[in-house]
């Protein structure tokens, strides 16, 4: 058996052992539809090279419980559910195509029942015991991280992105996403597919607010 030359944290979840890298990765996450929230989403690497996509169709798509993560091949990554009734907007994670004998492997559900922009998500992973994340900051305004509760750090920042050549800040169709060493890419990605069902935000509003940026 190969050992790998890093540490990982232990007992992260993982999606697939191909998700999770030996150096901290930045990606550049797309949404494909202005006009309705959780129409889509495209990922790419420093290459732009097309990693995640999120197809979805038609003004109806919040009123779906269901959200699914494919890599470039359309292949499911992760199935996200909404669950009913739940008053803090609870979502369960399936890895690959959900069954009806599947059982959830994480839920993210708001922290308060108050659907305030600033409350705090949590992030339960159920097959290892005491593994949480608590997601801090605004989505909608694109200036949020995934702290691991138990080291007190980011393994995910989500912020506005910023055109290189003319230090414009872009609009929040389009930002970026870093993962820490270790921390799997498509268990970050789906971590933005529910708060994006969360927030419901619109993409029109354009208020100002200052955001941290990293480059890519």
């Amino acid at each position: 058996m190969k050992r790998c030359c890093f540490k990982r944290v232990n007992r992260e979840f993982v999606v697939q052992d191909g998700y999770v890298l030996k150096e901290e990765t930045h990606l550049t996450v797309l949404k494909t539809s202005l006009f309705f929230p959780g129409d889509g989403f495209t990922a790419y690497d420093c290459k732009g090279q097309l990693v995640f996509r999120v197809d979805s169709y038609g003004p109806y798509t919040r009123d779906k419980d269901e959200v699914v993560l494919m890599d470039p091949r359309g292949r499911c990554l992760l199935t996200l559910c909404r669950k009913r009734p739940s008053l803090h907007q609870r979502w369960e994670g399936f890895k690959g195509e959900r069954k009806d004998s599947d059982k959830a492997k994480f839920s993210v559900k708001r922290s308060s029942i108050i659907g305030r922009p600033q409350t705090s998500v949590m992030v339960e992973v159920y097959d290892n015991s005491g593994v949480e994340y608590r997601i801090e900051g605004c989505f909608s305004q694109r200036c949020c991280k995934v702290f691991n509760i138990d080291k007190k750090e980011p393994m995910v920042e989500i912020c506005r992105k910023v055109d290189p050549t003319t230090s414009v800040m872009l609009g929040k169709e389009v930002f970026s996403l870093c993962v820490k060493r270790g921390f799997d890419m498509a268990f970050a990605m789906g971590l933005i597919l529910v708060l994006d069902q969360i927030n419901g935000e619109s993409y029109f509003n354009n208020e100002i607010v200052e955001a941290i940026v990293h480059p890519l």
